[in-house]
């Protein structure tokens, strides 16, 4: 890709419809060889934008699911125990180190794996749910491609990976991890785009139902709500809609579905008891 528009055209044609800042912010992480940290409300496309991006690029998708407790084990490798005893159990002896910390027994998880696949895309997805610790752990891949294993050696990329971290912001991430990443806030579309995006990702929606459908999610959106739903949830409903045999959207059809759009009870009480016919009017 030669320009931020031509990489525009490309997640296009797989299904993301990313604005000219999204566009950009990519297409310089992948000329500069920097991450791109993506942060923003749930729902909003950070990790679709990794997948679309790795089909768009036609390379590997490499996930590390982050949660909390996380740690460089799970992360970048382990020792297949099992097999390794095994094999000093078959030679009928106590072995010498080197014969069982050889590559054969070694478990590569997501971050080896990037880093020994590229050209691919590592997506780094919710960081904030991981501790402070693991956050170093990982200036040592962003910054260097590289990791080293005690017993191998270092591991350095042939061709760094594309990496995109995402974050919902749950805690503020280190300005260490920062500094080393472009960063891009992902905010809900505008209306025209949302539209399009849903269109785009549940094929068979009429233009009524999709214009009910946006216009309802902007409206919770404006609720004071624990969660209010994202481009993801608006997907989901007009799929659920769709999946009925639903024509349009209205107070009963909008109470029964509720669940694709609202994923908390306390806010979808709220909502129910302030009316769902001004959520749906319009």
């Amino acid at each position: 890709m030669r320009t931020p528009g031509e990489l525009a055209e490309a997640l296009d044609r797989v299904g993301y419809l990313a604005d000219e800042g999204l566009a950009t912010a990519a297409f310089l992480a992948s000329k500069l060889g920097r991450p791109l940290f993506c942060e923003g409300e749930p729902g909003t496309g950070k990790t679709a934008l990794a997948s679309a991006l790795a089909r768009a690029l036609n390379v590997d998708l490499v996930r590390l699911q982050c949660h909390e407790g996380i740690d460089a084990t799970q992360a970048l490798y382990d020792w297949d125990f099992p097999r390794q005893l095994l094999h000093l159990r078959a030679t009928d002896g106590p072995g010498r180190e080197e014969d069982i910390y050889t590559r054969r027994f070694l478990l590569a998880r997501p971050l080896l794996r990037a880093l020994e696949s590229a050209p691919c895309v590592l997506l780094i997805d919710e960081i904030d749910r991981a501790d402070d610790e693991f956050e170093a752990f990982l200036l040592e891949v962003v910054s260097e491609h590289a990791v080293t294993i005690p017993e191998l050696g270092e591991i350095r990329a042939a061709e760094p990976p594309l990496v995109v971290l995402t974050s919902n912001r749950t805690r503020e991430v280190h300005d260490a991890l920062k500094r080393r990443c472009l960063y891009h806030w992902l905010d809900h579309p505008d209306l025209e785009r949302e539209l399009a995006i849903l269109r785009r990702r549940v094929p068979g929606v009429s233009e009524r139902l999709a214009a009910q459908v946006v216009g309802a999610v902007r409206r919770l959106r404006a609720a004071e709500l624990l969660k209010p739903p994202g481009v993801a949830e608006a997907i989901d409903w007009a799929a659920a809609l769709l999946a009925l045999g639903r024509t349009e959207l209205d107070a009963r059809t909008a109470a029964v579905t509720l669940g694709a759009v609202l994923k908390y009870r306390e806010d979808a009480d709220r909502v129910t008891a302030a009316g769902l016919e001004a959520v749906v009017a319009g």
